[in-house]
């Protein structure tokens, strides 16, 4: 079953444009949304949030067009679209007591012991708060209310290794069962790497590709050749290519490619797709 689904979404603005957007998000699944930045990941995200009016195409969340969901329907969602989500001027135990009068949902005790195990006090203000503890809180709000879809931008962004290492052990424990699922955009991309089960990439507004983690691994690789044995190719096997005064290096699909090809990590697939030519 599909906990999101989104069809042909558009939004334009003076100098971008949403094309088109489609993909889903299955129960039990963590999918990670990558591109580079202005790519148009943060418009997605907020359209599924109702943030954004789309000009075009469609959203649904558990199965009902996103316009049209109860409140109680909404409280479903958790959301952590930056780190400024939070009121400054109020205590983290304060923050709880404000979510208890907005969400039928919420649950004291599991904001309580999120706070603790992120080494949180509850007597902190959020303005005190480092850019990675702020995080930490609001990714302590967003699963303190019973949520079955979180959304999550750049969550591990200004966290230490061991922090983000615990935030990704907690959405792999979110996700345990297929009523669950998990949209996360990280620059940090080896933390999608361990986690996530389909990886959506999105380049100057439009879906370059929906793929497994094993898809990915098993397609995509970096061969460095001349021109001349590039172009013998078989067609489609060379996807884009960048040329320097001393060397040129292709993204290949590595099932069409007959030389030997390393196989291409996400990163090195954003930069060749970001920076790189067609042949």
């Amino acid at each position: 079953m599909d906990i999101l689904k989104i069809e042909n979404a558009t939004k334009r603005y003076n100098d971008f444009l949403l094309d088109n957007v489609s993909f889903t998000v299955p129960g039990g699944s963590v999918v990670g949304f990558v591109g580079e930045n202005g790519a148009g990941k943060s418009t997605t995200l907020k359209a599924i949030s109702g943030l954004v009016r789309l000009d075009g195409g469609r959203i649904e969340c558990f199965g009902k067009d996103v316009r049209t969901l109860t409140e109680s329907e909404r409280s479903r969602i958790g959301t952590v679209l930056d780190d400024a989500c939070l009121p400054s001027s109020v205590r983290l135990k304060d923050v709880g007591t404000i979510m208890a009068g907005m969400m039928k949902n919420w649950d004291s005790a599991a904001y309580a012991a999120l706070l603790k195990k992120f080494g949180l006090s509850d007597a902190l203000m959020v303005r005190e708060l480092s850019k990675g503890m702020r995080m930490k809180a609001a990714i302590a709000v967003a699963m303190s209310h019973h949520a079955d879809l979180l959304l999550l931008d750049e969550a591990t962004s200004g966290l230490d290794p061991v922090a983000r290492d615990e935030i990704l052990d907690m959405l792999y424990e979110f996700v345990d069962g297929e009523n669950r699922a998990v949209l996360v955009s990280s620059h940090i991309v080896e933390d999608l790497e361990k986690i996530c089960d389909y990886i959506v990439f999105i380049h100057k507004g439009r879906i370059v590709f929906v793929k497994s983690a094993d898809e990915l691994r098993e397609e995509y690789g970096i061969i460095s050749a001349d021109e001349t044995a590039l172009r013998a190719l078989p067609r489609g096997a060379v996807l884009k290519v960048r040329r320097t005064p001393y060397s040129t290096a292709a993204l290949v699909d590595r099932r069409l490619c007959g030389l030997a090809a390393e196989r291409a990590g996400i990163d090195e697939i954003i930069l060749f797709y970001a920076k790189g030519e067609d042949l």
